[in-house]
């Protein structure tokens, strides 16, 4: 079997357009990927396009071998953009493997470990607001959800970070008080926060027990983790910004993070998460994927 085209498709959707990858072989197997590179689809397009003469002829299910090809060819290694597409690249792969000997593709990476997978919904605010998110937690409480979650508050598109914190320890306060200690509270702070800033909003939410902080920093620099570590108790959650093994060295060997939030279409497809994960194992680091369908 050999692959004799791989072509992207760009779907407009009501939140984000959406990079679907498909891989054809000549046996007439074709896998379906997708790329995570949110606003950025057409640099994605392009990627692949200079990526597309390294697969055609190739073998399909030399999955780990073309992994390697497609991340090092070149002067420069793959960074977020060409992570994104070797993501798809590399699910469209597995796709077709579990095709060609038919089997899904999660027994093929070992099978089934849980009969059942903890999930959480999306709570929504709008702006500061305290009563309508209070009531949509209660909401999802009545449907049987054991979390709630939202993302600290903006208005419009402008973000002012000292007002954001108040709100959202706002938010937390009157949250925790409306559905009581057996619910779980997240916060999701989309990287909106400078370190000095996550360091006070997250040392104030330690009062209302969150399951975690969502990436409370930016995403550029790893390093600077280390100082809110060094000054918070609260769970620290990041993961969907990083492409490959090497951008989350020093978040998992030094123990900086709490909860791996590696996204399937950045970080490199599942040859590459399942390598991270086996690592997040040995620091007690917890998987919690991101869905890279999900609204943002």
């Amino acid at each position: 079997m050999k692959i004799t085209n791989v072509e992207m498709f760009l779907v407009r959707g009501p939140n984000r357009n959406y990079q679907i990858v498909v891989v054809d072989t000549d046996e007439g197997l074709s896998g379906i990927g997708e790329a995570g590179l949110t606003h950025k689809e057409l640099a994605a397009e392009g990627a692949l396009e200079h990526l597309k003469p390294l697969l055609i002829g190739q073998d399909p299910t030399r999955i780990e071998h073309l992994w390697q090809i497609l991340f090092r060819i070149g002067s420069y290694p793959a960074n977020k953009i060409a992570g994104s597409v070797i993501s798809a690249i590399d699910i469209a792969l597995w796709d077709i493997l579990g095709k060609s000997v038919g089997l899904p593709v999660y027994k093929l990476l070992g099978g089934a470990v849980r009969d059942r997978v903890v999930c959480y919904p999306h709570n929504r605010a709008r702006g500061f607001e305290v009563e309508p998110l209070v009531e949509h937690c209660l909401q999802t409480k009545a449907d049987g959800w054991k979390f709630a979650r939202w993302d600290i508050p903006q208005e419009g598109s402008l973000f002012e970070p000292t007002r954001a914190i108040r709100g959202g320890l706002r938010q937390m306060e009157a949250v925790r008080a409306a559905v009581g200690d057996d619910i779980e509270i997240i916060v999701d702070v989309h990287t909106r926060l400078d370190p000095a800033e996550a360091v006070v909003f997250c040392r104030q939410a330690e009062r209302y027990r969150p399951f975690f902080i969502e990436d409370p920093l930016r995403s550029e620099n790893a390093h600077s983790f280390r100082l809110l570590r060094q000054q918070v108790g609260v769970p620290i959650a990041t993961g969907e910004l990083y492409a490959g093994k090497w951008e989350l060295r020093e978040l998992i060997e030094d123990d900086l993070i709490d909860f791996c939030r590696l996204d399937l279409c950045v970080v490199g497809g599942f040859t590459e998460a399942k390598k991270i994960a086996g690592w997040c194992e040995t620091h007690y680091i917890k998987m919690v994927p991101h869905n890279p369908l999900g609204p943002v």
